[in-house]
Parts: structure tokens; sequence; C-alpha cells
């Protein structure tokens, strides 16, 4: 289970050095193969191959055709890419991922269950204090039991 935040660095040559409990985790759990996208370019997901290959077969049982099947895979696509752990534990960002995310300096990973969300510290602290968490989140929560 990928939890928490962490604080992390994004390089000169575009290179997110994971935190080490979750790379650790990750590794363990699934090995050194990735996938780094993002849906809207606000931030990076970093999937587990094994969680990517899992989404993408659900992916497949929708039919080719769909909207938002088409949606999606135009954005994972256009800003993913295959990667893997280098001998640092560091993961490339993708250059076009890297521009409109602002993936440079000071950057929180944030675990997600099943993978990261990493963002520009700057962008999500914006973020958290534009769209404050209401009571109707609570609401739409409590009827998952959470």
């Amino acid at each position: 289970m990928l939890r928490g935040n962490y604080p992390a660095k994004i390089d000169d040559k575009g290179r997110l050095k994971l935190p080490a409990s979750f790379r650790a985790l990750v590794q363990e759990t699934h090995g050194t193969g990735l996938y780094v996208t993002s849906i809207t370019g606000e931030s990076v997901r970093i999937y587990p191959m094994p969680v990517w290959l899992a989404l993408e077969q659900r992916l497949a049982k929708m039919p080719s055709t769909h909207p938002a099947r088409l949606k999606f895979l135009a954005r994972v696509s256009y800003y993913g890419q295959h990667a893997e752990f280098d001998a640092q534990g560091r993961v490339m960002i993708p250059w076009q991922l890297r521009a409109v995310a602002a993936m440079t300096g000071d950057v929180d990973v944030l675990g997600q269950i099943d993978y990261l969300d990493v963002w520009n510290h700057d962008r999500f602290v914006h973020k958290m204090a534009a769209e404050p968490f209401t009571d109707d989140d609570a609401k739409a929560l409590s009827e998952f039991g959470i």
C-alpha cells in the first residue's frame, strides 16, 4: 500500500529520485518496471508495471470507440513512457510531461494506494487551498463506508 507524502527533487536531467520507502515497496512488491504518465498534465502518475497492466486489461473490456476510453488513452499515451529504476533509484520523467506538469526542483510524492502521484510542490499547495475538502466530499466518501 502506497501512502503518505514524501518530499523529493527533480534533477537537472529530469530524473526523480523516489523516496526510499516508496522505492523499496514498489520494487519488493512489483519489480522495477514502471509506467510514467498523466491524465490531466497537472501531475505525474507513476504506476508499477503490474498495476498498469491490470488497468489496461480493464480498459480492453471497454468498446474501442468509447469516447472516455479514447480520451484517457490519448492522454496517458501522449504523456506516458515505460521506465525503470536506475542504479540510484531514479526515474526519468518524460520531457513533455516535465514541461506541462512543472516538474522541476521541489516536488511532493504522494502515495495513492497502488500508484504514486508527483506534484510540483507550489502547484500542489495552491491546489489544496483552491479545492478545500467539503461536506459534500465527506458525504460522497460516507457512501463507500469511509
